[in-house]
């Protein structure tokens, strides 16, 4: 008896003892996390996505209650490291760090001689057009054309008949309140046109593209002395990016960057897909524009099938608005025209040094080709969320058939997140780099297109091999393209006519100038003054 009840001891001992060791194990490998992914902070969101109380309360019930299920990965070994970055040892905040922005921040507020709206000659009504973020950038304009041409402005209509049929209306996308409100010292703004004249002769204008003031204060606004009402057929590009009065440039960002916040709805549903993506850590918002409408506009056909080059080329000419129906797809791919294929963000990203681990949002619709095409991404990166994974269906279910409501979500995730990298240089790229230049020159990395399809051609045949070498060729090349603070470019030297204004830096791409101040220290004082660089 005694021996066994020794035995018992023993083994008691040995037991505690494992426990005891495993306990510090888990201990220290916590640690080690939190030195390399610091816990995630609830999401600080600028104001434009400030939630009401009550409808962050509903979606902190809402995301409780619903069964969402963190993805589950595959516990297979991660890929080899084969393009590592000039250093295997990359620095991990190095990595992530954001370009300095030398502090530069939002100086938006009108001068001392802009006076509130006065009783104005008549109303505006807009008919935008495009996508999302064309949209989003035609109303900021129609916004500044209101106030040159002293009009009511009746709450825009949403595009209905592009590409996407989104049958969204204004407040579905946006939030009417808030923008009506918001904009209440700058512009008049109804949600209709008064009944008495809706059947009053309207002046229907395609207002020129790139225009000035002059324009809007002599031409357009001369229509008052015959009609009580203008329509604008189409808001994009209408309103030149430069040489307008400072209180008009400051205006567009008011419009944009404060009045012009998505609705309730999915300013919740977007934080809550922020705050489950910030669950895996640092990530970045991939902005893979690899959709069938856009293989379609832009004729980029490189790795596609046969039977995939011609389906695309037949939405493409069975699109009438869609004006270019003969596209070159080498020659489009050359010149950078094309955006990159997801095997080939893979390639890039993997060069710049990211590791197998980080975290990815895809921000875009469906991939043309579906799984398959992202196999090669997917297989260099695991941790690769979509809306689709981080939701459940119920909590999509509202947003599911509206293009324009699920490209909102993705604007908000994009936004927010650590990095931010387009494929392409289109509509919803350009409007995310500007908003996160306004918010403090978030990193943005912009792939240099041209100069990297000729490095993946290499690869592909052979003449050139991943490694060292290529990966500092490539990090190089986009020391400079990670979006610190600079000015907006001008138009190219030698263009004319509209080629000149559409070689320009759209105005919402970066705000500075206009909107963003350099803080400087002065020697005799310790305040801090605002200098308009």
């Amino acid at each position: 008896m005694q021996k066994k009840r020794w035995r018992k001891l023993g083994f008691m001992r040995r037991v505690l003892t494992c426990a005891i060791a495993l306990i510090s194990l888990v201990a220290l490998f916590s640690a080690h996390l939190h030195l390399f992914f610091p816990p995630s902070q609830v999401s600080m969101l600028p104001d434009p996505y400030k939630l009401p109380t009550q409808h962050e309360m509903q979606y902190q019930k809402l995301s409780r209650e619903r069964s969402w299920i963190r993805p589950h990965l595959s516990k297979a070994p991660l890929p080899a490291l084969k393009l590592d970055g000039a250093n295997r040892s990359l620095d991990f905040n190095k990595l992530w760090k954001p370009p300095p922005n030398r502090d530069f921040t939002p100086c938006v507020e009108p001068s001392s001689s802009y006076l509130a709206p006065q009783e104005t000659r008549g109303y505006l009504l807009v008919h935008t057009n495009g996508g999302l973020n064309q949209m989003r950038a035609g109303i900021c304009d129609m916004v500044a054309v209101a106030r040159i041409i002293n009009a009511t402005l009746v709450v825009p209509e949403l595009d209905k008949r592009s590409f996407w049929q989104d049958t969204s209306n204004f407040s579905d996308v946006f939030d009417e309140d808030y923008f009506i409100n918001t904009l209440s010292n700058d512009v008049k703004i109804i949600r209709k046109l008064p009944d008495d004249l809706m059947t009053a002769t309207r002046a229907v204008k395609h207002f020129r593209s790139w225009s000035g003031i002059d324009y809007y204060e002599q031409e357009i606004a001369r229509l008052w002395d015959d009609y009580q009402v203008i329509r604008a057929a189409k808001s994009d590009s209408r309103l030149a990016n430069n040489n307008l009065p400072p209180d008009i440039q400051k205006l567009r960002c008011r419009a944009c960057y404060e009045a012009l916040r998505f609705s309730p709805r999915i300013e919740a549903m977007g934080k809550l897909l922020v705050d489950r993506m910030r669950s895996y850590g640092p990530y970045i918002a991939l902005h893979l524009r690899y959709e069938k409408d856009m293989l379609a506009f832009s004729g980029c056909t490189h790795d596609l099938s046969i039977e995939e080059a011609n389906e695309l080329t037949a939405i493409r000419e069975n699109t009438s608005y869609w004006k270019v129906k003969d596209i070159d797809s080498t020659d489009q791919r050359a010149k950078g025209y094309c955006p990159l294929t997801p095997k080939e963000v893979g390639i890039f990203l993997r060069a710049l040094g990211f590791p197998p681990t980080t975290p990815i949002y895809i921000a875009a619709g469906e991939i043309y080709g579906g799984d398959s095409r992202m196999a090669d991404i997917t297989s260099l990166f695991p941790i690769l969320m979509k809306k689709e994974k981080l939701a459940t269906a119920e909590e999509l279910d509202p947003f599911i058939n509206h293009a324009t409501q699920m490209a909102a979500l993705d604007y908000i995730v994009s936004v927010e997140s650590d990095i931010f990298i387009p494929s392409y240089s289109g509509n919803m790229a350009r409007a995310v780099e500007g908003h996160r230049r306004f918010l403090g020159h978030r990193k943005t990395i912009s792939p240099d297109r041209k100069f990297l399809v000729r490095i993946f051609d290499k690869i592909a045949n052979g003449t050139m091999k991943q490694g060292k070498k290529l990966s500092s060729r490539i990090i190089e090349m986009h020391k400079r393209r990670q979006g610190s603070p600079r000015k907006r470019k001008g138009p190219i030297t030698g263009t004319k006519g509209t080629d000149r204004f559409r070689s320009e830096e759209a105005f919402y791409v970066n705000p500075l100038p206009d909107c963003l101040c350099q803080k400087e220290s002065t020697e005799n004082e310790n305040s801090t003054t605002a200098v308009l660089k």
